[in-house]
């Protein structure tokens, strides 16, 4: 659950304020903990059937067909965005890792650490499922807690030297114009950072399940430990990250941190571990769908040719975007607002009144039209000031530098 986007969290504080930024993150939190409940209650509603697939569960909600099409492109929009960024992220990472570590490595170009990346997710890609990824995901999450607990010490401790230099907590832009779109990109950016729903019925789908013992009960048991990490994390990296630098963070707080240089050089290879092991979860799915067109439509065998052939050519594809456009901090708040929104935050709550139909203004017929309403406004504002935020870096960018 806690994804690279933590590290994005600061500058969304940063574009628009200690307040509503606090607020936007509280908020989401809150959202997204009830809509994955209510993913988690869903995946076993018809007695004697699982639904391990999100466009299962849409289908089930919204009709065979309309179900297929509103929320498969929504969740493989979501895949395919998380892995750009971890294809961005990876070779961000490993690269301020070179800098600290090893100066004449570090002048490489960016481009160089992002194919890296990708030829180390070829040769994961071969993994045949989920449950191949026990132990990859095991070590990512111990990864995804540690680089966040030292990018919020290391934060605190640059952040009590403000003694010697101004630091300026109001908003980073300065015309009315900038402030706007910088407070719609970093919607974005926070919704960016829930993304769990989208494999949450596949992670769900790997847990034995029976009428004594049904899978819910251990899955929420997890949700649980796993919100409570991700409130640890997401809060103690966005306000120390903000409070550190102000509105002088960068899109990667971890890019900011330089002291002490051992630490911060081992939390940024951190996070390119973590990524290794998080863009494969995110692939996974992907991977399933890829196959099986291959196989209904092209009449593939399946098998290692199959699985060589599609899961390289969707890494290759991954890779060269991220190459293209490696902005992090457009790419959040671009994606976040696109479709995570969406999957995290107002379509379980959709399927949810259509399926159990709640009486208007009970508990959970409020709490689902007001995560619909939050979750809406940022899916159509948070695209928008992404795409703003890539077009500016863009101006500036050399491609392939």
């Amino acid at each position: 659950m806690v994804g690279a986007g933590v590290l994005g969290l600061p500058f969304a504080m940063s574009q628009i304020g200690w307040v509503p930024g606090t607020l936007a993150i509280i908020v989401s939190w809150v959202v997204t903990f009830y809509t994955l409940w209510q993913m988690v209650e869903m995946h076993e509603m018809v007695p004697g059937k699982r639904f391990d697939r999100y466009p299962e569960l849409g289908k089930h909600a919204f009709g065979e067909k309309l179900g297929y099409w509103i929320v498969m492109p929504q969740q493989a929009i979501v895949q395919v965005a998380s892995d750009i960024v971890y294809m961005v992220t990876g070779g961000k990472s490993l690269k301020k890792c070179a800098d600290l570590v090893c100066p004449w490595l570090g002048q490489l170009r960016q481009t160089y650490f992002i194919m890296f990346f990708a030829f180390l997710q070829l040769l994961l890609s071969q993994t045949p499922n989920f449950n191949s990824l026990k132990g990859l995901s095991l070590l990512a999450a111990i990864m995804s807690v540690s680089y966040s607990m030292i990018a919020f010490v290391a934060s605190i401790i640059r952040g009590s030297h403000h003694q010697y230099e101004h630091v300026r907590y109001g908003v980073r832009s300065h015309t009315t114009a900038s402030i706007v779109f910088d407070i719609f990109n970093s919607l974005g950016t926070v919704a960016f950072a829930f993304a769990g729903h989208s494999v949450v019925l596949e992670i769900q789908a790997t847990i034995p399940s029976s009428q004594q013992k049904p899978s819910k009960t251990p899955m929420w048991k997890g949700c649980i430990v796993a919100y409570a990490i991700v409130a640890l994390c997401y809060f103690s990296v966005a306000v120390a990250g903000f409070w550190a630098f102000g509105d002088l963070v960068e899109d990667d707080v971890l890019v900011s941190l330089e002291k002490p240089r051992s630490i911060i050089a081992i939390a940024n290879f951190m996070v390119f571990i973590h990524v290794l092991g998080s863009y494969q979860v995110f692939a996974m799915p992907m991977f399933d769908i890829i196959e099986s067109n291959l196989v209904k439509k092209l009449h593939f065998t399946p098998g290692r040719p199959l699985r060589l052939i599609g899961r390289s050519t969707y890494v290759v594809l991954t890779a060269f975007v991220g190459i293209c456009l490696p902005f992090f901090g457009g790419l959040l708040g671009f994606f976040g607002g696109l479709a995570f929104s969406s999957t995290s935050y107002f379509i379980p709550c959709i399927m949810w009144l259509i399926l159990y139909k709640p009486k208007r203004w009970s508990f959970h017929w409020t709490a689902s039209w007001i995560s619909i309403i939050v979750g809406v406004v940022i899916t159509i504002l948070g695209p928008i000031g992404g795409a703003r935020s890539i077009i500016m870096s863009a101006k500036t960018y050399k491609l392939f530098s």
